[in-house]
């Protein structure tokens, strides 16, 4: 019987008692926007917390998990870019990134629920010690044939993401990435028939309705961000989180403008500006990330959305300002409610 024939109350279900979760709904891992807090609450309410660790030391990985794990008694993933280095020149801002090695072996002193990946796979020899200590590999793939090559090199769960997804895309190949734009609604059922692990949803959801979609179209769980940004213990700037209230489907765009890597952002008049038919074309990443960040820190203290990096997904007017533990309860309670009680098997 085809994964998606199955009953998806019992598919989440069981993602959750193997995950030690009681809600299949998991906190995106948001670099600059996952505080030890927003996961604490997330949990608190049964769902799986997260931090994205990209930016960050060993040190400050190690102190995030510590004080997540004095808060609350849950699970939570962390997550790390695959790297690929361009080209540096001298004169390219501040674009020093921590070293991927050192941040993997904190993974492994850390030992969470699960690691995950973006932008490629981990080399074997780290996928290697993960299975040695039973720590899960949750790989990102924003197409059928990235996820097929996360199954391969040893993945235990695949989130596919859509291309509706707030900030950067999860795609393998960078030069495609804005090429292959699939849809959480075509790319999750195609992931599930293609592999024989569990698959998460990501990329626009925000609501009760999304999350039942997604276990209903063969996903296990569901991720949710952007859903979560406008929540207090988030801590975005108050210019951003008030900007996504506005912010339509149409109004999130994809651009290399911030980075140098897709991501999808709100509509801002530099985001505009960025895409013009007269803008320079964006340096590679991290130098483009470099080359923005004297503009975006002065955005922060001016409270300038304009000039912010205010990543959002196409669902980001779907966001409340509450706290991360109520949205996580009703949005499954929304969930529940659409979900049926049975899948008839039609063989």
């Amino acid at each position: 019987m085809m994964a998606f024939m199955s009953d998806p109350r019992s598919r989440a279900a069981a993602f959750c008692d193997r995950f030690g979760i009681r809600v299949p709904i998991l906190l995106a891992p948001m670099a600059g926007a996952c505080p030890p807090s927003s996961s604490i609450a997330a949990m608190r309410a049964g769902g799986f917390g997260a931090c994205a660790a990209l930016l960050m030391q060993p040190k400050e990985i190690e102190d995030w998990a510590a004080e997540v794990r004095a808060n609350v008694d849950g699970s939570f993933q962390i997550n790390l870019w695959i790297p690929d280095p361009p080209p540096v020149p001298e004169d390219a801002g501040d674009i020093a990134l921590p070293n991927f090695d050192e941040q993997c072996q904190a993974l492994l002193r850390i030992a969470p629920a699960a690691v995950s990946s973006i932008m490629g796979l981990y080399p074997p020899p780290f996928v290697g010690e993960l299975k040695s200590r039973r720590i899960p590999w949750f790989a990102t793939a924003t197409t059928v044939a990235d996820a097929k090559k996360a199954e391969a090199a040893g993945a235990d769960v695949i989130i596919a993401q859509g291309m509706e997804a707030g900030g950067h895309r999860g795609a393998f190949d960078a030069i495609k990435a804005e090429q292959q734009l699939v849809g959480l609604f075509a790319l999750v059922p195609a992931i599930v028939d293609a592999v024989r692990i569990p698959v998460v949803a990501a990329g626009g959801i925000a609501d009760g309705r999304g999350v039942a979609a997604a276990l209903m179209l063969g996903a296990s769980a569901a991720i949710m961000g952007t859903a979560f940004l406008r929540c207090p213990e988030t801590k975005v700037h108050p210019a951003w989180a008030d900007a996504l209230a506005n912010t339509t489907p149409e109004r999130a765009i994809l651009s290399r403008a911030f980075t140098g890597k897709p991501g999808r952002s709100i509509a801002t008049d530099y985001a505009r500006a960025a895409l013009g038919a007269d803008a320079p074309a964006p340096a590679p990443y991290p130098v483009q990330r470099g080359l923005t960040t004297p503009m975006r820190l002065e955005a922060q203290k001016t409270g300038d959305v304009q000039r912010m990096q205010a990543w959002a997904g196409q669902s980001a007017a779907l966001a409340r300002a509450e706290s991360a533990s109520i949205i996580t309860k009703r949005v499954w309670s929304e969930a529940q409610a659409l979900l049926p009680k049975t899948v008839v098997d039609r063989h």
